[in-house]
């Protein structure tokens, strides 16, 4: 006689948050706050807005950027080239550190980034075009005498 199937799935053992408090943070995808988690759990509840947002496998390297069309802070899993911002839909591109550069501007002097090679670089403050390769600020200038 072959044995009975199980009515219903059996459950998992529940959650047990690690021992030494690790956490991990997220953007709720529902009112795009930062959330805290303990890391190793499969899923987040905002308590703001109570969406649930799916979190990383443990073990995945995350990086943040903020979102050049409305300033909203995404996080993305290391290595992607680009994110699709979730309120605003603008696709940013997604720069790792070696891959970027600073000058100060040229006219207001506000510190901007740019992506390492460029010729120039706008100022979204004033408007701008600096070139990026004829300016070097005192700092460098100091470490470079």
């Amino acid at each position: 006689m072959p044995a009975p199937l199980a009515p219903y799935p059996t459950v998992s053992a529940p959650f047990t948050p690690p021992a030494n408090g690790a956490q991990s943070q997220l953007v709720c995808s529902g009112c795009q706050n930062l959330l805290l988690y303990p890391v190793g759990a499969t899923s987040v509840c905002c308590a703001v807005c109570n969406a649930v947002t799916s979190a990383p496998p443990p073990g995945t390297e995350m990086a943040q950027l903020v979102c050049g069309g409305c300033h909203t802070l995404l996080m993305y899993i290391r290595g992607a080239t680009s994110v699709q911002c979730s309120c605003c839909h603008t696709i940013n591109l997604a720069l790792e550190a070696n891959q970027v550069a600073h000058v100060n501007c040229g006219n207001c002097r506000m510190l901007l980034m740019y992506q390492y090679g460029a010729p120039s670089v706008k100022c979204a403050v004033c408007n701008f075009v600096t070139s990026a390769g004829a300016s070097t600020n005192i700092t460098e200038q100091k470490f470079n005498s």
